[in-house]
């Protein structure tokens, strides 16, 4: 019989360079977000390859999945396997779905949400039990409106399925062959579209598909194939190369052929030498937080990127005060996700691990 507390207490090491990475993209995604409704033209924007932090989470996801259930996989089930991802994922899910929710109703700058009336009940449910709902034409049309974020969980909730359904066991030659066949798919869907910020919305929704295709599996190849690269390299220097990443300028003509290159390459790359890299205890704490902030701040954040719109498209600020905006706008949404963290998730999630244990145990002794 397999005690519980071999897969359900006890958790292998984490990379912790790794989980702070995570961090880094995640703020990355606020800023872009902001600058999305500042500056719409991505050519004027100083951050404007920051949707590509998706596929490095998808890459990620891959690498740290394989990492931390491929030894225990057969010993704990799927059942177990899914069970964690949902007390892992989901709390926040419904967290960023009610926020989303009373942003759009209580939203002082818009009444947009008097339009879709009928449909707020529907348009929850969905959201929290993230089944794509694109309706409002209005703002883009996203797969989720109250929280647009949740169109990447739908899809890492996709990967961790099929994961459990045959990911686990698949050898490094086929898991080679449905890498380099993913991989052609991300360079189709780049060129089809011109760039790979696709995924998010009612016309785009397959290009999401693809790239969690080959992004998560290729996490999970370098963790297998244990391409792990030892440097002298830290946090703050992984960090920049990140950073310098989502900085690249936006080149229409040339993006189907930079992004593919990104995240088929450069992405695998950054998870091992994230993975390989030396983490002084001086930046220990900050590594951890900035792992730890990371979920809460990329799942609460664009309800407020909304209401910034709402603001924009009534008063017509000047760029400065939308500068301005933005500035306080990201550092309250860091607080906010935080309080969020400790508050509300991290106590939720305790609980819900309580009862799993509590069910393993009356079901299996």
């Amino acid at each position: 019989m397999v005690k519980q507390s071999e897969y359900f207490g006890a958790t292998r090491p984490h990379f912790k360079i790794l989980d702070g990475l995570r961090g880094v993209a995640a703020l990355a995604v606020v800023i872009f977000h902001f600058m999305e409704i500042s500056v719409p033209d991505y050519n004027d924007s100083f951050i404007a390859h920051a949707y590509l932090a998706v596929d490095f989470f998808f890459c990620l996801s891959g690498f740290v999945i394989a990492y931390a259930y491929d030894h225990k996989f057969l010993k704990m089930g799927s059942w177990a396997f899914l069970t964690a991802r949902l007390i892992r994922l989901h709390p926040l899910v419904i967290i960023g779905s009610v926020i989303g929710l009373l942003v759009f109703v209580f939203d002082p700058f818009s009444n947009l949400y008097l339009k879709y009336s009928d449909d707020l009940l529907v348009m929850f449910l969905w959201s929290c039990l993230m089944i794509p709902y694109p309706l409002v034409h209005e703002r883009y049309f996203n797969l989720f409106h109250l929280n647009p974020p949740t169109w990447s969980l739908f899809w890492e909730y996709v990967a961790n399925i099929g994961y459990a359904l045959f990911l686990f066991k698949v050898k490094n030659k086929t898991l080679w062959m449905l890498t380099v066949l993913a991989a052609f798919l991300l360079v189709y869907e780049a060129h089809r579209s011109g760039y790979l910020g696709v995924g998010w919305g009612g016309d785009n929704i397959i290009g999401g598909g693809i790239r969690v295709f080959y992004s998560f599996l290729a996490g999970i190849l370098v963790y297998r194939s244990k391409w792990i690269i030892h440097s002298r390299m830290n946090f703050i220097t992984v960090s920049l190369l990140l950073l310098a990443v989502f900085l690249l300028p936006f080149m229409k003509d040339l993006n189907w052929i930079v992004e593919p290159l990104i995240v088929i390459f450069g992405f695998p790359f950054l998870v091992a030498l994230g993975a390989g890299a030396q983490l002084p205890a001086s930046l220990a704490s900050l590594c951890k937080w900035s792992g730890d902030i990371s979920y809460p701040l990329y799942m609460v954040h664009y309800p407020f990127v909304w209401l910034f719109m709402s603001y924009v498209e009534k008063n017509k600020p000047g760029m400065n005060e939308m500068t301005i905006i933005t500035i306080f706008g990201v550092i309250g949404l860091v607080v906010f996700a935080y309080l969020i963290m400790v508050l509300m998730d991290t106590p939720l999630r305790r609980w819900l691990k309580g009862l799993r244990v509590i069910s393993y145990e009356k079901y299996h002794y």
